[in-house]
């Protein structure tokens, strides 16, 4: 039997919630409390330490075929780049977006015309990166997309440092949770993306995304329809403490969560100057990180 769901939004602007949940959004942004850091400013007038201001800035868009492979299907994962971020990764390998917010600002009709037109060349989702910061804009373009006739379903691409409230008001929006785990050690997450708190917050994401969505579900042709990915970057000399975090993933959300380990860390941007990191992950540092998401008892992805 396929696996044939509705994406949540669409229930909710049936039933006149998505508006709702537009309107709550704003309240969090208009002294912004989007985020962990509780800036607090006025995003109209000021910035915070994302620097992002009252529009999205969207640096790109398109059908991408780099993503894990429920998303990218034959089709591509319809990825939207959003400038800024609220974390600050000295290895950052899209520095000139997050850091320096090279992008077009745009306002909520023009964003859901990108949604639409990313339907329209047949990508499999609308793949939101690095949205945190823009969560009621794009809520709000959703709602305008949706009432066009947008229909596939919505992923939550982001780098795991989320506060609850914020979350809570994706409830039902959001179809594919996919955060990055970084870190398991406070000093760490301080010293390479300036968070202290991160191992705290990311842990309380995980378990209220999962929460919402669940294990991963697929359809018949294998493409991704509803739940949970988590993305793990392995750095060098074991400082994103894997096994700590596949034991918590284990443990606290499912053995059959999707987890990607990821290989591919390089010392881009900052990461030079930093003694500890100033060089890829080893073979040897990799299948280490492997094993211990074995030895956690995750079930490999298939």
């Amino acid at each position: 039997m396929p696996n044939v769901i509705e994406p949540g939004y669409l229930g909710l602007l049936k039933n006149g919630q998505l508006k709702l949940k537009v309107v709550k959004a704003y309240e969090l942004f208009n002294i912004c409390e989007l985020c962990p850091h509780i800036c607090k400013v006025d995003r109209k007038i000021n910035r915070g330490i994302c620097r992002a201001g009252q529009n999205a800035v969207v640096s790109n868009y398109g059908p991408h075929f780099g993503e894990e492979g429920p998303l990218v299907g034959r089709r591509g994962s319809g990825t939207i780049f959003f400038a800024y971020c609220n974390m600050r990764c000295v290895f950052c390998q899209n520095y000139d977006i997050s850091w320096e917010g090279n992008g077009e600002e745009l306002s909520a009709d023009e964003l859901a015309d990108i949604m639409l037109n990313l339907q329209k060349k047949g990508c499999h989702n609308v793949n939101l990166v690095t949205p945190t910061h823009y969560v009621p804009q794009i809520l709000e373009a959703l709602d305008i997309a949706a009432n066009k006739g947008l229909n596939i379903p919505l992923v939550y691409n982001c780098g795991g440092y989320e506060r609850l409230e914020t979350l809570k008001i994706l409830n039902g929006v959001v179809d594919i949770y996919m955060p990055d785990v970084k870190y398991n050690n406070s000093e760490i997450a301080k010293m390479y993306s300036g968070v202290s708190d991160y191992p705290e917050k990311v842990k309380l994401a995980l378990k209220e995304m999962y929460k919402q969505v669940g294990d991963l579900i697929v359809d018949d042709k294998g493409i991704a329809v509803k739940g949970l990915i988590v993305r793990h970057l392995v750095l060098p000399k074991g400082l994103s403490g894997t096994k700590e975090i596949m034991e918590f993933i284990a443990t606290n959300l499912s053995p059959r969560t999707f987890v990607n380990v990821m290989r591919q860390y390089y010392p881009h941007y900052k990461a030079i100057y930093h003694r500890d990191i100033n060089r890829p992950v080893t073979q040897r540092e990799f299948e280490e990180a492997v094993k211990y998401a074995k030895d956690a008892g995750l079930v490999p992805n298939t």
